[in-house]
């Protein structure tokens, strides 16, 4: 094992642990890794921490992932403060994440982040008083094609306007939820109204020729 580098060599887990299904879990995960590379497994595992600690990640919890992929708490720490998905002070029931980067802000991202916070009465980075909702902004969430978008939660909400968004938050708010995915109703990423490519089969002289028919050019 590779020695550790810290000024804090043995993780301090507190109170915090795994229920017998979060760690059956977790075992199976770093199962996947040899044995000197469990900190490979610190990025799942502390999803599953976070999942066990009520949506965020107490130090105590951050320390126990620590332990269980025998690094210092430091190496666990950095990647907990890093990505976006990871919080490190309590969070609300809905963690409400606007994205502003590039194609998001050109379709109005700005104006999405005006309607959530005029909705919740929040700022960026503040949780309401009944712990319902926080709010944030964040970078590039990979829905490019069907901006401007947030996440919920584990969910995607695409093809957002102002008018949209207020209603899925007015959802929540009263416990219920929108469906997640394109609120255009499109399939995935496909062109509204519909394939506009690929939609006539018969591009052949010959209707009945197949695939298999065709044959490539020698190469000179």
């Amino acid at each position: 094992m590779r020695p550790q580098t810290t000024s804090h060599p043995a993780p301090q887990t507190g109170t915090f642990s795994f229920s017998k299904k979060a760690l059956a879990r977790a075992d199976k995960i770093l199962s996947r890794y040899p044995e000197d590379r469990k900190a490979s497994g610190i990025l799942p595992l502390l999803d599953l921490a976070q999942r066990e600690n009520g949506g965020w990640l107490s130090q105590e919890a951050q320390d126990y992932v620590a332990k269980l992929c025998e690094v210092a708490p430091i190496r666990v720490y950095e990647v907990a403060s890093f990505y976006t998905m990871f919080y490190t002070q309590p969070v609300g029931q809905h963690v409400v994440q606007v994205c502003r980067t590039t194609t998001c802000w050109l379709k109005g991202a700005d104006d999405l982040t005006a309607c959530a916070k005029k909705k919740l009465n929040l700022d960026l980075g503040e949780t309401s008083g009944d712990g319902k909702f926080t709010l944030i902004e964040v970078e590039c969430l990979g829905a490019c094609a069907n901006a401007p978008m947030v996440q919920i939660n584990d969910d995607y909400y695409e093809d957002l306007t102002v008018e949209k968004l207020g209603a899925i938050l007015d959802n929540l708010a009263a416990g219920k939820k929108t469906k997640a995915g394109s609120q255009t109703k499109r399939l995935g990423s496909a062109p509204e109204g519909g394939a506009t490519t690929l939609v006539d089969f018969d591009v052949c002289e010959n209707k009945t020729k197949k695939l298999a028919d065709f044959t490539l050019p020698e190469a000179n």
